[in-house]
C-alpha cells in the first residue's frame, strides 16, 4: 500500500504528467463542493419559503416530499441520458439527493420558531422579506450547518456512485477502475482517504458553526 500510494501521490503519470492521487482528490472535492453549495443555497430559499408562508408550504411541501422519496441512484441513468456523461449529471445527482432533505428539514425548523417573534416584528411594520432576512435567516444558518453535516454521508455516496459509472478522474473512479485487478493496495488507502476527508469536512463545519454562531452552541447546551 505504501508503494502504491507513493507511486500515485508522489510520482507524475508518465502520459499526462499529473499526480493521480491529488488529481482524483481535487476532482471529487470540486464536484462535492459545487453540488452542496447549490443544494444548501436552494434549500435555504425553499425551506424558508415553505416554513414562513403557509400557502407556499401547502403547495411546495407535497412536491418536495414526493421527490425526496425517489431513490437518487435510480435516477442516475436518466441523468446520464438527459444531461450526458459530463460534470453536470454528477453534480445534479448530489443536488437531487441532498436538496429535498435539506429543504424539508429547514421548513420544519422555520415552522418551529416561536410565533411571538414573527408577531412582534409584524407589529413593528416588518414586511415578509424583512422577517425572512432579520428573523428567519439568522436562526436558520446554524441549523442549516447541522443538516448539511447529516447530508455529507449520502452526498459522498452519490458522488462515488456517479464517478464509478462515468468519469475519467475522481476517488470513486479510481476505486472502480482498479477493482478489476483486485488492487487492494490502492483500494484500501483510497477508502481510508475518503473516510478521512468526510471526517475533516464534518469537523470543519462543526468548527465554523461554533465560530460563526456561538449563541447557538450555548442555547443547545442550555
Amino acid at each position: 500500500m505504501i508503494d502504491a500510494m507513493r507511486h500515485l501521490a508522489l510520482e507524475p503519470d508518465p502520459r499526462a504528467g499529473d499526480y493521480i492521487f491529488w488529481l482524483d482528490t481535487w476532482s471529487s472535492i470540486e464536484r462535492l463542493v459545487i453540488a452542496l453549495s447549490i443544494a444548501t443555497t436552494s434549500a435555504l430559499a425553499f425551506g424558508s419559503i415553505m416554513g414562513l408562508l403557509p400557502l407556499a408550504g401547502a403547495l411546495l411541501s407535497p412536491a418536495v416530499a414526493v421527490v425526496s422519496m425517489a431513490p437518487p441512484l435510480a435516477l442516475l441513468p436518466i441523468l446520464f441520458i438527459v444531461m450526458g456523461l459530463g460534470e453536470a449529471s454528477k453534480i445534479t445527482l448530489i443536488v437531487v439527493g441532498s436538496l429535498p432533505f435539506l429543504a424539508r428539514d429547514l421548513a420544519m425548523r422555520v415552522a418551529e420558531l416561536p410565533r411571538e417573534q414573527v408577531l412582534k416584528v409584524q407589529t413593528l411594520g416588518a414586511s415578509t422579506w424583512q422577517i425572512a432576512l432579520r428573523v428567519v435567516l439568522p436562526q436558520m444558518l446554524p441549523r442549516l450547518i447541522d443538516a448539511l453535516r447529516l447530508t455529507l454521508g449520502p452526498a459522498w455516496l452519490f458522488l462515488i456512485a456517479a464517478e464509478a459509472i462515468a468519469s475519467d478522474s475522481g476517488l470513486g473512479y479510481r476505486i472502480f477502475l482498479v477493482r478489476r485487478y483486485l488492487a487492494m493496495d490502492t483500494i484500501l488507502p483510497y477508502v481510508a482517504w475518503i473516510t478521512l476527508l468526510a471526517f475533516l469536512c464534518d469537523a470543519a463545519l462543526r468548527w465554523a458553526q461554533k465560530r460563526a454562531f456561538p449563541w447557538f452552541a450555548a442555547a443547545r447546551a442550555a
